[in-house]
């Protein structure tokens, strides 16, 4: 049996935290001042991890390595798998020309392009959040906003601000699905304090969406839509990960925040010319005046109606309980861990839920999803192959920071920066969700920031006598606004518009409204571990 160590550098918990920094460092380091690739530093930072757990903390390199591997094939299955799923059954609407089609009908709802930003970038993108994340949303609504006349960097911006509140539940719940994983509490718990937080920022950011396409005449003439909208949003995310699933919640959020904005009677009014002309001041595709066959439109819908009805289905307790009799535990080969007291840790398990993951259920709605919108099996089969090859980078990067992030969290260097930053005390509420901020804003990932981070801060907050669930869930939703500046999805947006190389631009324009929110988010947070806003939590 191995067993952590706190202070293995010199009997000194300050060196020893020192040390294990480096495998974070070097990541940093390298994407942030060396603009490496984020595959080849997440890889560079496993192997300093390796080391850092073999050479100061004494793990035994057979354990460091199985650890490693438990941490690429959870980011494999289910946290990949989910992905390339839902990015399959994107690219057979875009080959059989139904996502067009899609983007049209968005284009209809309403000619008022401040309407249009909330229905593109805010619901819809919820939704493409919710069933892919990893930058899929931000690429998907910018393209469609450049479609709809919108200039390119105002379209980047929108997307970017907009992919906030989605992303703590986002890829069917991955980021905290993860994070209940690497930090041992209990996924149901983890959810509801999340959905405590980030509904939230659900009511401000269609606001300041209607700001950034219009200014000061935008939030005057469409607050009311744009209010009903992230009230509708809030209310759903909330309910959903508090009382339903945390998987299901970004679905319904995404469904009842964009039902919502056309039940307002205003949201559907004509908007006055020079508005358009004021705001739209870019190319406006020239097929959104084509009409199309309304079976053609129910199949553009089909495939997100799809996803929804699957996992609707599954979480009925009947359906619930016979996936689950598919999920295999056992004990993970070569790893005997035991925490400092002696006790022995979590990872010593792994549980591998085969069909009720949310990649399995993907797949499942991806096959009704080829059927009606006829697409040969073969072609389909291509389609798929071609996912993975498209994020065969992606792949690497997300495997290897979870592989690093094991590593560190196993061997006990997590648990050694965790006890250092518990001297913090009452300030670690404040700084939390900036740890969030600042490992999404690195890694352009909610998921791989909570894989990094999670265990940490339920470490820091054990020591420092504050909720370990509520600094937890707090690196998640301030995790969700460093996502608007991580340079993955900064190249992902310029991409999508036409702007590469103009990161620097962007990344400019949006870091006000990063920063601001996140202020607002530390400070509920700061609230929420005190009498002040202590009521929130359950």
């Amino acid at each position: 049996m191995y067993v952590q160590q706190l202070e293995p550098v010199a009997d000194s918990l300050g060196l020893s935290a020192l040390v294990a920094t480096l495998p974070l460092l070097t990541v940093l380091v390298l994407l942030g001042a060396v603009r490496m690739k984020a595959h080849k530093a997440g890889l560079i930072g496993l192997a300093v991890a390796v080391l850092v757990a073999w050479l100061a903390y004494g793990m035994p390199l057979g354990q460091t390595a199985s650890s490693a591997a438990q941490g690429a094939l959870f980011g494999l299955f289910p946290i990949l798998w989910i992905v390339v799923n839902a990015l399959w059954v994107y690219r057979m609407t875009v080959r059989t020309r139904h996502f067009d089609i899609l983007r049209r009908s968005f284009g209809r709802l309403s000619d008022d392009p401040r309407i249009q930003a909330l229905v593109v970038a805010f619901c819809f993108g919820a939704l493409l959040e919710a069933l892919a994340g990893f930058g899929a949303p931000v690429a998907i609504s910018a393209v469609m906003l450049v479609a709809l006349g919108f200039e390119p960097v105002r379209a980047a911006v929108v997307a970017l601000v907009a992919n906030t509140a989605p992303v703590a539940f986002g890829a069917m719940g991955t980021p905290v699905v993860t994070l209940a994983q690497v930090t041992g509490l209990p996924l149901d718990t983890v959810a509801t304090v999340v959905g405590r937080q980030t509904p939230l920022l659900a009511l401000v950011v269609p606001l300041l969406l209607v700001v950034l396409v219009d200014g000061r005449r935008g939030l005057r003439e469409t607050w009311v839509p744009a209010l009903a909208c992230g009230f509708a949003f809030a209310v759903a995310q909330f309910a959903a990960s508090n009382f339903v699933s945390a998987q299901l919640a970004d679905i319904g959020a995404a469904l009842a925040g964009a039902g919502a904005l056309m039940a307002v009677p205003h949201a559907r009014r004509p908007v006055a010319e020079p508005v358009r002309a004021a705001v739209l001041t870019g190319a406006r595709s020239d097929d959104l005046d084509q009409d199309d066959a309304r079976p053609e439109v129910l199949r553009a819908y089909a495939p997100y109606a799809l996803i929804v009805a699957v996992f609707s289905l599954a979480q009925i307790p009947a359906a619930k309980d016979v996936l689950a009799k598919a999920t295999r535990t056992f004990d993970w080969p070569f790893l005997n861990v035991a925490d400092p007291s002696g006790d022995p840790v979590g990872g010593n398990v792994f549980s591998l839920p085969l069909v009720s993951t949310g990649g399995t259920l993907v797949l499942l709605a991806g096959v009704g999803t080829a059927a009606v919108i006829g697409v040969h099996a073969r072609v389909a089969v291509r389609e798929w192959a071609a996912t993975v090859h498209e994020l065969r980078f992606a792949i690497l990067t997300v495997t290897s920071v979870l592989a690093l992030a094991y590593v560190m969290n196993l061997s006990g260097q997590a648990a050694t920066i965790g006890h250092y930053v518990a001297a913090a005390g009452a300030g670690l509420a404040f700084l939390s969700p900036v740890l969030g901020w600042f490992g999404v804003a690195v890694t352009g990932s909610d998921t791989s920031a909570n894989a990094l981070f999670g265990a940490l801060q339920v470490t820091a907050a054990q020591q420092s006598g504050l909720s370990p669930e509520l600094l937890a869930a707090a690196n998640s939703s301030g995790g969700v606004l460093g996502k608007m500046i991580s340079p993955q999805n900064l190249t992902i947006a310029c991409a999508a518009v036409g702007l590469a190389g103009k990161e620097g631009d962007l990344l400019r324009k949006v870091l006000p409204w990063s920063l601001g929110l996140l202020l607002v988010m530390c400070l509920i947070v700061v609230g929420q571990s005190t009498a002040v806003l202590g009521w929130m939590l359950p």
